[in-house]
Formats: structure tokens, sequence, C-alpha cells
């Protein structure tokens, strides 16, 4: 693991390095992305910066120095080979107070690279019954506040399952703790709409650019009538699920198939971009 800070590159990324005043420590005041690597290039660093910028606006961060970031970036992969590996870049308000308010400190902006195991070709996943809250204020931004993510993803472990996913207030379908769901019905290949309060997430919107689908809310029953469904993220790709709580699912299914053969086919082009 290589871990960069504020502009210096860390000799020891386990060491401390954030103050305990942080605002992002303190009360999850903070976005990151989390980008794959492969073969020591990060896959769609540009849109995953993108996505990184919107968060921090939509939290009233000050803007992110992008070119920062790059270097960052730059810095913690330089000569080290890492085949297969995931970049986490976190931007948090700084030193602040302790309590909800800002102080008038500077950003922390950390950059960490770390090497990364395969995810299986397929998986389980349970719907757990808490539901994602489509009109709060941190809907759709990648933030940091993720203990809700935290306690649903154990909820799942402790059921046999890689992922929990939500259904909104609305009662539709949303999304994973980390991953965007695609679900196939009546044979055609449907995801959650940005409006169910699920994360834009740069699989996701590669998928649909790349293979197609159809955008639309519609409740979380609805997944009972599908023929096969997969889930998609940086560190995923696209993930077949064998099982939805009790109902068992083929995986990898056709479609499934063929998404992940187009994504195969079409990364190569968004390595380093």
């Amino acid at each position: 693991m290589r871990a960069w800070i504020d502009g210096q590159l860390l000799r020891d990324a386990t060491a401390p390095a954030v103050r305990v005043t942080d605002h992002g420590l303190t009360v999850g005041d903070g976005v990151f992305e989390a980008i794959k690597v492969v073969d020591g290039q990060p896959f769609a660093l540009t849109r995953h910066l993108e996505r990184l910028a919107r968060s921090a606006a939509g939290l009233g961060l000050p803007d992110v120095d992008d070119q920062a970031v790059r270097r960052g970036v730059g810095a913690v992969l330089e000569g080290t080979p890492l085949p297969l590996g995931r970049l986490r870049i976190t931007y948090t308000g700084g030193q602040a107070p302790l309590g909800s308010g800002r102080g008038d400190a500077a950003p922390t902006l950390i950059v960490v690279a770390d090497a990364m195991d395969t995810w299986p070709e397929t998986t389980a996943v349970v719907t757990v019954p808490w539901p994602r809250n489509e009109r709060g204020a941190l809907a759709g931004l990648k933030t940091t506040s993720y203990a809700e993510n935290v306690v649903a993803l154990a909820h799942a472990h402790e059921r046999g399952a890689s992922e929990a996913v939500f259904a909104n207030l609305a009662g539709n379908l949303c999304e994973g703790t980390g991953t965007n769901v695609f679900y196939v019905v009546d044979g055609e290949l449907r995801t959650p709409t940005l409006a169910s309060g699920c994360l834009a997430g740069v699989t996701r919107a590669l998928v649909l650019e790349w293979h197609g689908g159809r955008e639309v809310d519609e409740p979380i029953e609805t997944v009972d009538r599908a023929s096969e469904v997969f889930v998609v993220s940086t560190t995923r790709d696209i993930q077949g699920v064998r099982r939805w709580d009790d109902r068992e699912l083929p995986a990898p299914g056709p479609v499934t198939r063929e998404v992940a053969e187009t994504w195969r086919r079409r990364e190569p082009e968004l390595l380093g971009a």
C-alpha cells in the first residue's frame, strides 16, 4: 500500500497522518472515489474525478483541485507493480471544531493505492429492511458517511451474501451498498434511474453506453420476475447474482454474459483515461 496526503508521499502508509479534528473523521464530512487499477493504469480516471467534483459540490466543499489529485495518483502508482489494484481518493472538510459546523481550514486530500483481489463471477445478495432516502441531502453523492452501508453489509454477510440491496422510500429498487443493480424482465435489461437515489455509478453509465438498457423506477418486488440479475461496480465489474434472498437465479445468465464480454472488450479504451 502507498499513501499520499496533501502533497506528500508517506514513507509508511499505515502511520498516523490525519489530525483527530479532521471533519471527515469526526462527522463524515467528506467525499471519495474508488478506482480500479489494471497493470498500473487507473481505469476511467477522468470520469471518477468528475464525479468526485460533483459529490464535493453537492456537499458544499471547496472545488477539488483536479491537478493535485492527479499528482497524488501519479505519486502512489509510480514505480509500483500493480497488476490489479484500487485507488482510494478521499477529500474532506479538513480540520474543524468538534461538531457539525465546518472550520476555515483547507480541505484534506488523500490518495491511497493498494492491491486488490478479483471478485468471483457470481454472488448472492439480500434485501435489507432499511430504505434509502431518495429525497435526502446526500442522495446520489459518494460521501464518506457510510455507516448505513456498514450495517447493511454486515446484515448481508450474516446471511451468506456479499451485497445488500436497498429499496427507497417509494418502495422502488434503488441500489446496493457499493453497487448498481441490473435485471432482465421479459428479455429487457433494466436498471433504476438516478432519481431513485442510487449513485451515478461509472460502471453503470458505461454498461448503458456500451450495451444499452432501460432506466426505470419500479417496485423492488419486480425483481421477483427477473430471469437474471447482475450487480456492477468499479471493483466487481459485471457480477452475476446467483441468489437473491431465498430465490436461486441462473448466473451468469445470457444477458449478463453478453454485457461482461462487451466490458472485457472495451475496458482497455479507458485505461489511463
